[in-house]
């Protein structure tokens, strides 16, 4: 196996101790976890307001860093992802999504696809049917489905759309969260997100839709707040899926987290994990609502 493409299997992650520091009901080192969230928070919006491609160069740094800490979580698992195709196509994918729209968005994924095989197999065939599959789920999740990210932000009120998409989703961790620390006692799925419960399940769909309900009305001309809760109602189990399916991934890796550069959260993808899966729903919705 090539040392010049493929990392070594790395120490478990969940073995580093966490960082010192009062930490919630749900395992956070909530005062940390409130800072970083706010300055993630502001850079976005910041970007968002300042101009449209400021905002996608934010996406592009944030697919590129989504396919390393990728990478290195396959690792742990014995499954090597090709980095240099696989990023570059990453952001091929976003900046054509939003230059040319969804064809160009599939159009990219397909030749990046193409060039990954390429790549692994001028290295060598030995895992390579292996690491080619590595590196086309890094490309499918979460890259492609960011791409739609990109496809939302060219339409029309695109920055608007991004803005609405990412309040509800993230509506659905706050009230999620909040009412699981209150009130949860039954647990949504033990073996795979102890600290989930149905009852923050509950308050994670009352406040998506609540705040969608609310918000697609105020932004959107003809837009009903029938309309918004309705689509709240329905980002919130997609939202928890995906937080379910990177626990599931993260659990048959054996890490705890994705990485440790967000302090207070793990890994880039710990965070995105809900608006990854979000995205698509909320682009196709969003045009029904608010058509161009």
């Amino acid at each position: 196996m090539p040392e010049s493409d493929f990392v070594t299997r790395r120490a478990i992650r969940s073995a580093t101790p966490a960082p010192a520091g009062p930490s919630s009901r749900a395992g956070r080192n909530l005062p940390v976890a409130i800072g970083t969230g706010v300055f993630l928070g502001a850079l976005a919006i910041g970007l968002l307001l300042l101009h449209p491609v400021g905002f996608l160069a934010l996406i592009c740094v944030a697919v590129v860093v989504a396919v390393w800490e990728m990478r290195q979580a396959l690792a742990e698992g014995g499954l090597y992802a090709p980095f240099v195709p696989v990023a570059v196509g990453a952001v091929s994918m976003t900046v054509a999504g939003y230059l040319r729209g969804a064809e160009a968005l599939v159009f990219a994924a397909t030749l990046t696809i193409i060039a990954i095989l390429i790549w692994r197999v001028a290295d060598g065939l030995t895992g390579a049917l292996r690491d080619v599959g590595a590196g086309a789920l890094v490309l499918l999740y979460p890259c492609f489905l960011v791409g739609f990210a990109a496809l939302m932000l060219a339409e029309p009120q695109g920055r608007w759309r991004i803005f609405v998409f990412i309040l509800i989703t993230v509506f659905s961790d706050i009230g999620g969260y909040a009412v699981g620390v209150l009130l949860g006692k039954h647990p949504m799925a033990p073996k795979l997100s102890p600290k989930k419960s149905w009852e923050g399940f509950a308050g994670s769909v009352v406040s998506c839709a609540l705040v969608a309900g609310i918000t697609i009305p105020l932004v959107f001309d003809g837009g009903l707040w029938w309309q918004g809760a309705v689509l709240g109602a329905l980002i919130a189990p997609v939202a928890t899926i995906g937080d379910l399916i990177e626990s599931s991934l993260k659990r048959n890796l054996g890490i705890k987290d994705m990485s440790n550069i967000l302090p207070g959260h793990g890994g880039l993808m710990d965070r995105l994990d809900s608006l990854v899966l979000v995205v698509p729903l909320a682009w196709f919705a969003l045009r029904i609502i608010a058509p161009y």
